[in-house]
């Protein structure tokens, strides 16, 4: 990915062929439809956990990644921007009540945002002394490095944790056994 070319320069492009940009889209979309038809049978056969590591939905996760940066690479060679087209953002519903959790950060302190930094990892090769199991446990440690950073930083970390298969939910659960600084 070069940034050195007139695809991110000040000017406007002008002329700019959409349909490379439409089949990467159009080849997304069929991956996600075929992800929704494998996860309703998965589920038909398996509960949830035994479904979020079958190697048929693991396997269309990652086509799903791969064709997601594919539309990523085609919107930045063709326009030169950087789209962010993969964060997940779920706002609040109607019924939801107001979360207090920011009552006990300093006065002047904006409201605190969840950040994620997610990792696809592939089973080591056949004979190999490491699991997938230990992934979390690098993961933990580079988390308590990260946290420990960002307050060195002048960052007020209200919780971190390393979680398998889906993105922590803070604050849910008084029981959870995330890390708060």
């Amino acid at each position: 990915m070069s940034h050195e070319d007139a695809t991110h320069g000040p000017a406007p492009l002008g002329d700019v062929d959409p349909e490379p940009m439409h089949r990467a889209v159009d080849a997304l979309t069929a991956a996600l439809h075929q992800y929704v038809d494998t996860a309703v049978g998965v589920r038909a056969e398996f509960g949830a956990s035994e479904a979020d590591d079958d190697p048929r939905i693991l396997a269309l996760e990652n086509r799903v990644g791969t064709l997601n940066a594919a539309v990523f690479d085609q919107l930045h060679d063709a326009l030169g921007m950087h789209p962010d087209l993969t964060t997940s953002v779920w706002e609040p519903g109607p019924d939801s009540e107001h979360d207090d959790a920011d009552e006990d950060l300093p006065e002047g302190t904006v409201p605190a945002e969840a950040f994620y930094l997610g990792f696809v990892v592939a089973d080591p090769p056949a004979g190999a002394s490491m699991t997938l199991d230990g992934v979390i446990e690098q993961l933990d440690e580079a988390g308590q490095e990260a946290a420990s950073r960002l307050v060195a930083g002048g960052y007020h970390v209200l919780e971190w944790a390393a979680s398998r298969g889906l993105a922590p939910a803070f604050g849910d659960d008084p029981d959870d056994e995330e890390d708060d600084l």
